[in-house]
């Protein structure tokens, strides 16, 4: 049997081949399978064991086993089944975190298993994975609460995640006009990231500012986001990056950079304005309504430092899979998926900033890199064997039984 190798560059050209609708349809299936099988709903098996920490000599590495044990397809236009559907199989996620910062980010690997002869299928570079599949989720999340009609949006860090958030948002809202990203530095990477989003989005407005760059840099942070209608925060911080009473009433906030009870992004007051026993704001013609949505309960529960500062419990906050229909088996009821997307929210031009606003934390579940694996995995597959990435051939060849 024949084992593919694909590399961060090959990930990164697959994945480009996705629309964004189709990958957050992906982790729609995957929230939707994960909150009916914890509430003991759906035919469709799960797996998703405790990841086990090894520490080595420089870094702790981390590994994660998943499984989604059936491989039902549907295609995002309810036609035949497609390569944009896919769902299921086995996989391996080695992540090793550093002792000390390093500027390379975190080395990451999947594996991914063969169903039917137990083999390894194929090695796929982690890297770009992991931040593709927190932002189809991070989209997701926007569809279904966020604004319909997006225009500026504010991204804290410049690293993989933010550059897949943005590049999926912008792909999404033809009508997003305006984005300033803040870094804690002008550097190089920061820099380069602008350079290539202006290149390959000219019809959007890019700004890269700096709170410790200078006083006008401090003040263009908080007008714009006062101005945001969705702030994205992919950053280690321990202490807010902003207060709440910069935040616009109606805005949508992504969270994906806390995993640690001490990490934290927001304030617990912005935390407490996503709460849904909080009355709503009506205006002549928007209701504006708070939710506090989450990837996984328990996992957030125990890893959302925003939340836990917050004393939020977990009954307060609302998985994104329950938000998704679904069907008898537990997965994703395609024709109310696409009408819940239909409904138009529009954007909050009274400047208030002290209503409710809608909130997504993810902290990542295991089943969402076994599905986005197998889905770069099956589309390279389909492109054709070596014209993207490498195959060994007769990497496990069985001897039969003399």
């Amino acid at each position: 049997m024949s084992l593919l190798v694909l590399s961060s560059a090959d990930v990164e050209e697959l994945a480009a081949s996705y629309a964004p609708r189709d990958l957050q349809l992906l982790m729609g299936r995957v929230f939707a399978l994960l909150s009916s099988s914890q509430n003991g709903q759906g035919e469709i098996s799960i797996s998703m064991p405790p990841r086990i920490v090894i520490p080595t000599l420089h870094h702790t590495a981390l590994f994660m086993p998943a499984r989604i044990g059936v491989n039902p397809r549907v295609s995002t236009d309810g036609g035949p089944s497609s390569s944009h559907s896919f769902l299921g199989g086995t996989a391996v996620k080695v992540v090793c975190v550093p002792d000390k910062s390093d500027p390379r980010g975190l080395p990451g690997t999947t594996l991914v298993l063969d169903e039917n002869t137990g083999a390894a299928k194929a090695i796929v570079n982690a890297r770009n994975l992991t931040a593709l599949r927190n932002a189809a989720g991070s989209l997701l999340s926007t569809s279904l609460v966020g604004p319909s009609y997006p225009v500026k949006i504010v991204a804290f860090g410049a690293g993989k995640q933010i550059d897949a958030h943005l590049d999926l948002h912008i792909r999404h809202f033809p009508s997003i006009r305006d984005i300033v990203i803040v870094n804690r530095s002008i550097n190089p990477r920061a820099q380069s990231l602008t350079r290539k989003f202006n290149s390959s989005f000219p019809q959007v407005n890019f700004t890269l500012l700096s709170p410790h760059n200078s006083q006008e840099s401090e003040i263009g942070i908080e007008e714009s986001v006062r101005a945001a209608d969705i702030i994205i925060c992919a950053t280690s911080s321990t202490v807010p990056l902003f207060p709440s009473s910069w935040v616009r009433t109606g805005t949508h906030v992504i969270l994906i950079g806390s995993y640690t009870p001490a990490m934290k992004e927001i304030d617990a007051k912005l935390v407490l304005r996503a709460i849904s026993d909080k009355s709503t704001l009506v205006t002549d013609t928007i209701t504006y309504r708070p939710y506090l949505l989450v990837d996984s309960r328990s996992a957030c529960a125990d890893e959302a430092g925003e939340l836990i500062a917050a004393n939020i419990s977990s009954g307060q906050m609302t998985e994104i899979g329950e938000m998704i229909p679904r069907n008898a088996s537990g997965d994703l009821d395609l024709e109310v998926y696409n009408k819940m997307l239909t409904k138009v929210r529009p954007r909050n031009d009274e400047f208030t900033f002290d209503g409710p606003i809608t909130i997504f934390k993810s902290v990542g579940v295991g089943l969402q890199d076994v599905a986005i694996a197998c889905a770069i995995v099956e589309k390279a597959e389909l492109v054709g064997a070596g014209i993207i990435g490498s195959t060994i051939s007769n990497y496990d060849v069985g001897q039969a039984p003399g």
